[in-house]
């Protein structure tokens, strides 16, 4: 397949963001200040990326298939899946275009790499993708592509679709992976989770840190092994960890680095980039 985007442009870093809960910027909210700074931080990175992307791949927690499905509809619908917020927030808006040559793209890469995947041209975004990319891109205005997390949340598999997709990055597409690096509902608001969740972040922020890719795709295979990994992520419902295995298989050598770092209804958030 030829190149997708333009050969001129300069490799983009992966993203691992959290994406707050459900609508969350967009209304009041007690204590008032809960989610400020984690919105600050979303709006700031556009300005940090080497140059605007081409397009987006994005990868959400709340979208889970059987096999890995890609959004390819040239103008997909909003998803609001989330449940007892305000009425106004049910009518948000993000017309960011899709884009289907790189949704085709997408699809080839996995195929190739030996990776199971289907297109959807139905799908639409997701709270885990309009909510973030309203404040990242506020104008709507670069294309986006959303990949499925497999239901069977396999590590394992999850970092290997990542690797077939890392040559995107040299094409302009900004890879993101959509979650939360603690979460488990029982914990937010609870000062019993505060330790551990704090434990687990250390040792996320160290795995990924580390300068030696095989380690850290060893770690994250293996990641309920980590310190408190299941009061952050209660098994069998790890999904919002699991954008991260893409995101980190799409960096190759390419060592994360902590970007954003905060404590959240008494849990410790983070968000990481790689490249």
């Amino acid at each position: 397949m030829t190149t997708l985007l333009s050969n001129e442009s300069v490799s983009q870093p992966v993203l691992f963001i959290p994406h707050g809960a459900g609508p969350c910027f967009f209304m009041d909210w007690q204590p008032a200040d809960t989610w400020y700074e984690m919105a600050t931080f979303l709006k700031s990175i556009s300005a940090r990326l080497p140059e605007r992307p081409k397009a987006i791949l994005i990868i959400s927690a709340h979208w889970q298939t059987a096999e890995f499905s890609i959004t390819a509809s040239k103008q997909p619908d909003l998803i609001y899946d989330y449940y007892g917020f305000p009425e106004h927030t049910y009518s948000l808006t993000y017309p960011a275009s899709g884009a289907p040559a790189l949704a085709e793209k997408v699809s080839s890469l996995l195929t190739e790499a030996g990776v199971s995947n289907k297109q959807d041209a139905e799908r639409g975004f997701d709270h885990g993708v309009f909510i973030p990319l309203k404040l990242m891109f506020p104008e709507a205005d670069i294309p986006v592509v959303q990949l499925s997390l497999r239901h069977d949340l396999d590590p394992k598999a999850h970092l290997a679709a990542g690797q077939a997709l890392a040559s995107l990055r040299t094409e302009g597409v900004l890879i993101i992976g959509s979650g939360m690096s603690f979460h488990n509902m029982r914990g937010y608001g609870d000062t019993s989770f505060t330790e551990p969740s704090e434990r687990f972040d250390e040792w996320l922020t160290n795995t990924v840190e580390s300068a030696d890719s095989n380690k850290r795709l060893t770690a994250l295979a293996n990641w309920k092994n980590a310190p408190h990994a299941l009061d952050s992520h209660p098994l069998g419902a790890e999904e919002h960890l699991l954008p991260l295995m893409i995101a980190v298989g799409a960096a190759g050598r390419d060592k994360g680095q902590k970007t954003y770092s905060q404590q959240v209804l008494k849990t410790q958030l983070s968000a990481f980039q790689f490249g």
